[in-house]
């Protein structure tokens, strides 16, 4: 089955809803939203100048708030502009959720972007799904020696240890494979049609976690190339979870998770602590995060397909939510004291995560046609390179 046979073939099976793609699609429909795209980031980044200035003209609080609120809501419709599922859904995630809710930590000079004073720095970091890594490998001298004292060296060589191992994993030859995978993965929905629903999901779960993962490497190594510093990774093979805790706080979407860690569960849990005290205020900082993350997904779904939202996927993170606060009461209680192995539970966290988003999460792309629309701009990105590569070999067969 060939790419036009796929799409055909998304159409009029259950697997996306019944609707029929208009075959002379125009042709410069592409160009109209490359352009647009552009337009779209121009003010985006004039409108982060603005914001650079007001910080450095306003003092922090409500007066800042005020000043920085019309970029805020500029960031809200700016998607609107656009309707590619690739282009409008990395301006959305980018600007109108993670670089809006740093706006909204600086007016109150809280966040990554307090501390930064370079203009460039500044634009970058709010724009772009990045975070610097707050302790960086020690640099060492010209004779080799290290610049921390001999008491803390064999502290610090575990550091080096462990961040050597860090960027073993995280190079450029594991987002290679990924990105080989990927490729793969798109060569093998030609053949959707003898595979199981279960199977297609799960292939679109694989698709989802690496074209994420690569689209925020790109951006972090572009950024890391440019300013020389060290980024926090953006995921963690969240493939090897052994918790819902260790899946949504340490390894899956980390920049998502620092931001919603500022923004809802530190505030959540300072006032949760006057009420139920220190050690159980964790829970409903915990559930409100995933509340606020549910709310903030029904917006980005929104951009993708511009329907009504159904609440499922409100209802997938409030079952995480409840799932994770109860699983974090149940270790609070427990303690030590009683922990099923690893063997144990990352088959039951995977399968939990899987399941639940096979039942919830991944319907709502479907939903939004955002599997079709999404082959559509693969075929056309194929064609195009196709094109590029027939006149080249035409040029250089004519001299």
């Amino acid at each position: 089955m060939q790419g036009s046979n796929w799409i055909q073939y998304m159409v009029n099976t259950n697997l996306s809803p019944k609707t029929e793609i208009d075959p002379a699609r125009p042709e410069m429909e592409g160009e109209n939203e490359i352009v647009s795209f552009i337009k779209v980031w121009l003010i985006i980044l004039i409108s982060l100048c603005y914001c650079y200035a007001i910080g450095t003209m306003v003092p922090k609080g409500a007066k800042r708030l005020i000043f920085l609120l019309p970029v805020v809501s500029l960031f809200l419709f700016l998607p609107l502009n656009l309707h590619s599922p690739h282009l409008g859904g990395v301006t959305a995630f980018f600007i109108a959720w993670l670089g809006n809710f740093k706006l909204l930590l600086f007016a109150f000079h809280k966040g990554p972007l307090a501390a930064i004073v370079s203009l460039p720095l500044f634009v970058a970091v709010a724009c772009l799904p990045i975070k610097i890594q707050q302790n960086p490998p020690p640099k060492s001298h010209p004779n080799g020696h290290n610049e921390e004292n001999p008491s803390s060296k064999s502290h610090q060589n575990g550091l080096n240890r462990e961040n050597s191992c860090r960027k073993s994993k995280e190079g450029p030859v594991n987002y290679t494979v990924k990105a080989l995978l990927l490729a793969i993965l798109i060569k093998v929905y030609d053949y959707v049609e003898h595979m199981h629903p279960i199977i297609t999901m799960l292939l679109y779960s694989f698709h989802i976690y690496f074209i994420l993962e690569i689209i925020l490497a790109i951006m972090a190594a572009a950024v890391r190339s440019l300013s020389g510093l060290e980024l926090e990774p953006q995921f963690k093979e969240p493939y090897l979870s052994t918790s819902l805790q260790d899946f949504w706080g340490k390894r899956w979407n980390l920049m998502v998770t620092s931001i919603m860690r500022l923004t809802v569960y530190e505030p959540t849990l300072r006032y949760s602590s006057t009420f139920i005290g220190r050690k159980w205020a964790p829970l409903p900082s915990v559930f409100a995060t995933f509340v606020v993350s549910g709310i903030m997904h029904e917006l980005m779904f929104y951009y993708l397909g511009r329907l009504s939202p159904t609440g499922e996927i409100s209802l997938f993170f409030l079952i995480h939510g409840f799932c994770l606060t109860l699983e974090m009461a149940l270790k609070k209680a427990l303690g030590c004291k009683w922990r099923l192995p690893w063997l144990v539970t990352a088959p039951l966290t995977v399968g939990f995560v899987l399941g639940t988003g096979f039942w919830l999460f991944i319907p709502q792309f479907k939903r939004c046609k955002v599997d079709v629309r999404a082959f559509e701009e693969y075929a056309e990105v194929r064609a195009l390179l196709r094109s590029c590569s027939e006149k080249l070999l035409r040029t250089l067969s004519s001299k």
